[in-house]
């Protein structure tokens, strides 16, 4: 037998073990498992699954062991996940700190930062948010006002950021600040982290327009900021905010990889059938079938390209500006999807609130509308086109 044949064996006999029942069922966007310290949880088994993969390391299988993580090679990664998707097992956590964060202090962080944050990303016990738009920078993020003042022992911040995800309930904040006025703008950044409890510190949610407040304006009052808690060089956070970026858009690429689902974790041609109806087994109308066809390809051909490009970056091969790639196509294809399941559900996708909808049907009509900022949200599409072309096209201007 194998090494990986064995590991396979092992993997698959330790989740039947500790996977409890209800995480083998898809789950609600309400039943997300974010962990952090104002982390509630309407599933006891969700701690539970949360804490037993936590202490596994396998909520970043990858990550090395003497930081919290699981130490897998990426071939034992890739039995992992398929293990988990072999008894339908939710994902653990979900985390900024997974998707963005930790890798960046894994390249740029010093032994004690690494040793001091990471474990308690891999445990789910801190949630992190990112600091980085603000009012008057956006999509020229250079552009940033916030200030880190040096007052000798500390950093002392003051300025705000926009459309923060969840900041309200985060624990602690990956923040951009300029610590140089003279300097070129691209110039004079640092990266800093502080807890989102340090006085001085508050939010403001934002109402979308599908009616959830995910997104929040944070303001800086005279924050003190350890002198530690600077990631790299100082003036140098430009090279890691292009870097987490990068990290960034691949996580928001991957809503594309899994476009095949129509919520609640049900393919689309099952929704389909549901208000079309079926005929042998096939979709009854022919152009929605031919369209959830066409969909399922582009979604398989766009999961075959990320697992190609991950064999690249193994290799030492991927070009990281393919990420621009993958996050402009993923959000495209997540907002096509949306637009298919309108299509397929008719008059049931209005549905707002109220008797004589069931909750996917309300649900996917608020999904519909939070799509379209997917495209906006990581940097546009408008922007990724822009790097695409000079990057990795090497168009001229």
């Amino acid at each position: 037998m194998s090494d990986l044949e064995a590991f396979r064996q092992e993997t698959r006999a330790w989740l039947e073990t500790n996977c409890p029942p209800s995480m083998r069922t898809p789950g609600s966007e309400e039943e997300t498992v974010w962990g952090g310290r104002k982390a509630k949880y309407k599933n006891p088994e969700a701690k539970l699954w949360l804490d037993r993969m936590g202490e596994k390391g396998w909520t970043c299988p990858t990550w090395p062991k003497e930081y919290g993580g699981g130490g897998l090679t990426f071939d034992e990664e890739r039995i992992l996940q398929q293990e988990m998707r072999r008894i339908n097992a939710r994902g653990a956590l979900s985390s900024f700190g997974i998707w963005m964060l930790g890798p960046v202090l894994l390249e740029y962080g010093t032994e004690e930062q690494k040793r001091e944050h990471l474990p308690k990303i891999v445990r789910g016990e801190i949630r992190w948010c990112q600091g980085y738009s603000e009012p008057g920078a956006g999509s020229d993020l250079a552009g940033l006002k916030t200030r880190a003042d040096d007052q000798g022992d500390y950093y002392l911040v003051n300025g705000s950021k926009i459309w923060t995800s969840y900041a309200d309930q985060a624990d602690w904040i990956f923040c951009l600040v300029r610590t140089d006025f003279n300097a070129p703008k691209h110039q004079g950044i640092s990266f800093l982290l502080f807890d989102m409890d340090s006085p001085g510190v508050s939010t403001s949610p934002i109402q979308l327009i599908s009616g959830s407040s995910p997104f929040c304006q944070t303001f800086f009052d005279n924050v003190k900021v350890p002198k530690n808690n600077l990631v790299g060089v100082r003036n140098d956070g430009w090279t890691i905010a292009k870097r987490l970026l990068q990290h960034e858009r691949n996580m928001v690429a991957g809503i594309g990889g899994n476009s095949a689902l129509g919520g609640a974790g049900r393919k689309l041609e099952d929704v389909a059938k549901d208000y079309l109806g079926a005929k042998k087994g096939r979709i009854a109308d022919e152009i929605i079938r031919a369209k959830v066809s066409s969909h399922r390809m582009n979604d398989r051909a766009f999961q075959l390209t990320l697992g190609r490009a991950g064999e690249l970056a193994k290799a030492g091969k991927a070009d990281g500006n393919l990420s621009s790639m993958f996050k402009y196509y993923g959000t495209e294809q997540n907002k096509r999807k949306f637009e298919l399941l309108l299509e397929t559900m008719g008059s049931k996708a209005a549905g707002w609130e109220g008797r004589g909808f069931n909750d996917r049907e309300i649900g996917t009509t608020r999904s519909w509308l939070r799509s379209k900022a997917n495209s906006i949200e990581g940097g546009t599409s408008e922007v990724q086109l822009n790097v695409i072309a000079k990057r990795v096209l090497g168009l001229p201007d």
